[in-house]
């Protein structure tokens, strides 16, 4: 048999969704041996489910895309499909359905790998759009990183030992400044081109901005202690009327975690106290806190589009980069992803991911609240189900960017959207800040 390119790639591909499954399902494994069975099937929040209910959710998942779906084979457990479904079975209820106990959940996503990877060796990537460029498997990557992510979260909730553990992120290399001019222009939004990009990413579209000022650095917990020693939360004038209701009737007057700690603050992080350190960013903060401080600031939230301009527009070449750094994945020197580290970094800590017009850490540490509400871009066509995307468009939920320590490299770039409720705060969230240009510096 002559050895092709073709066959080459496709072997390399192949060998590239293996290593991906493989690593994803490690971390996977991480976050649910970390603690006992007990700890597993219990309800830490009733904004989350228990932990065995995600790690049985995402072999079902596995299981209908690949197994049934691409691969046309026997179902493995198609009595489960109901409990498992997401979209039937509210978060707060699923601690009283009848879940697999965790060694039978462990044996269940088991036993659909193992049928996923006889099918890989088998599949071809040109016989459908579900399976080209290997779509449905990196789909189904990213749908078990996502929700290693919530499990991530859960693990911040959850009371007892110690159970997770990793270095410190590193120190700050160098001085970041405040702000940055993104110049008026086009650039083009949004991908036609990444071949595991979700839909809500696509298509690529022309976007023309104005000129705009954004922070050079995600928003600090020194420069929020600011706001709350300024009496930010006791201030009607700094929130919107929905964000002030919510604020009093939640009865929020610091970032979820925080407490008062003599003259300062501390934040339990994963079960440990720690003295909230100023440098780092704010995590913790819902939409309506973000835009509180924004206004106090005398600024505001970025759009999407100004988040991604400066994340992604190249004024040298004028084209739209990956990532802030250029188009190759991430590295542990560019941003502050995967679990690597159990907190956001130290402004000034990931020099080699600044973006070509000189902000800091847009990728990594805490994902972003900007202004804009969820919704399809233009020409959007849902693909391969509304369920991913399309069913959550409205102003219901705002658009998050940039991912977190707590998202894997998988899950996140420069195209990448999140969503959530304004009111969440127990995802890893922080923001950064953005404002008009002046006419001085618009022209400059």
């Amino acid at each position: 048999m002559t050895d092709t390119s073709t066959d080459r790639d496709t072997e390399g591909l192949r060998d590239r969704i293996a290593a991906e499954l493989a690593r994803t399902r490690a971390r996977t494994a991480l976050l649910t041996e970390a603690v006992d069975d007990a700890d597993l099937m219990r309800q830490h929040s009733p904004l989350m489910s228990p932990l065995v209910w995600d790690l049985a959710h995402v072999g079902n998942q596995e299981e209908l895309w690949l197994v049934r779906d691409v691969g046309g084979r026997e179902a493995v457990r198609c009595d489960i499909d109901d409990l498992y479904d997401a979209f039937k079975q509210p978060r707060r209820d699923r601690p009283s359905l009848p879940l697999l106990p965790p060694a039978e959940a462990r044996a269940y996503v088991a036993t659909v790998r193992e049928k996923v990877h006889d099918l890989l060796d088998r599949v071809t990537f040109d016989s459908s759009r579900l399976v080209a460029d290997g779509f449905a498997f990196g789909m189904i990557v990213q749908h078990e990183q996502q929700h290693d992510e919530t499990m991530l979260a859960t693990h911040q909730l959850r009371s007892g030992p110690v159970a997770l553990h990793a270095s410190p992120p590193p120190e700050p290399t160098v001085r970041v400044p405040a702000e940055v001019l993104v110049p008026a222009g086009p650039f083009v939004m949004g991908t036609d081109t990444d071949p595991w990009a979700l839909d809500n990413e696509r298509p690529a579209h022309r976007v023309e901005l104005p000129a705009y000022v954004i922070d050079a650095a995600p928003v600090t917990n020194g420069a929020y202690r600011a706001f709350i020693a300024d009496g930010g939360y006791d201030d009607p004038r700094w929130w919107t009327e929905v964000g002030w209701r919510h604020r009093r009737q939640a009865g929020i007057a610091a970032p979820m975690h925080w407490q008062r700690d003599g003259d300062g603050w501390s934040y339990l992080r994963f079960g440990r106290w720690e003295r909230v350190r100023d440098d780092e960013p704010v995590v913790h903060v819902c939409f309506h806190e973000a835009q509180a401080y924004a206004t106090w600031a005398g600024k505001r939230l970025p759009t999407e589009a100004e988040w991604e301009k400066a994340a992604r527009w190249d004024p040298a070449t004028g084209r739209s980069r990956r990532y802030p750094w250029g188009d190759d994945d991430p590295t542990s020197a560019h941003a502050n992803l995967g679990q690597r580290h159990l907190s956001p970094a130290p402004v000034g800590a990931y020099p080699a991911g600044v973006s070509p017009l000189g902000v800091h850490q847009l990728i990594g540490d805490v994902w972003e609240w900007t202004a804009t509400p969820f919704r399809g871009y233009p020409g959007f066509a849902a693909f391969p189900y509304r369920e991913y995307s399309e069913v959550f468009f409205g102003d219901d939920h705002q658009v998050l960017r940039g991912g977190s320590f707590g998202t894997d490299r998988a899950a996140c770039r420069g195209t990448f959207r999140n969503w959530d409720y304004p009111i969440r705060r127990q995802i890893f969230s922080g923001f950064r800040c953005a404002r008009d240009a002046r006419p001085d510096e618009a022209h400059r």
